[in-house]
């Protein structure tokens, strides 16, 4: 049996930037997406804290050091400049692997620079 189990958090980014007329997406500092182990072109789910929206999208690396978070495409539409947001990352392990299972979560400051790993 396959279990879908979160591997990655980043907690309480500040959407920098929202371009509705990009292909789609979501810009991320390429420092935070190592920091919380998610891939370029890797399937997130962004959940807004600001308005209770959620868009699934894939990631896309950002300037390393500059806190990108940008919104891209439809995501755009519903998650903009200046929200709040979570963004998750999941994968699928065996039920036996489960125990094992830490995923990397890191929490966020208003700039999108690294507070601490929860």
């Amino acid at each position: 049996m396959n279990l879908k189990m979160l591997k990655a958090k980043l907690h309480r980014a500040t959407v920098t930037e929202s371009k509705p007329n990009y292909i789609g997406s979501i810009t991320i500092d390429r420092d935070l997406m190592d920091a919380a182990g998610i891939l370029e072109y890797e399937a997130v789910l962004i959940c807004d804290i600001t308005n209770g929206a959620r868009s699934e999208t894939y990631a896309l690396g950002g300037a390393r050091g500059s806190g990108i978070i940008c919104t891209n495409g439809a995501t755009a539409k519903i998650i903009n400049k200046g929200d709040i947001v979570i963004i998750l990352c999941f994968e699928y392990l065996l039920k036996d692997e489960v125990a094992d299972n830490e995923p990397k979560m890191i929490l966020l400051d208003e700039n999108n620079r690294i507070v601490r790993k929860l």
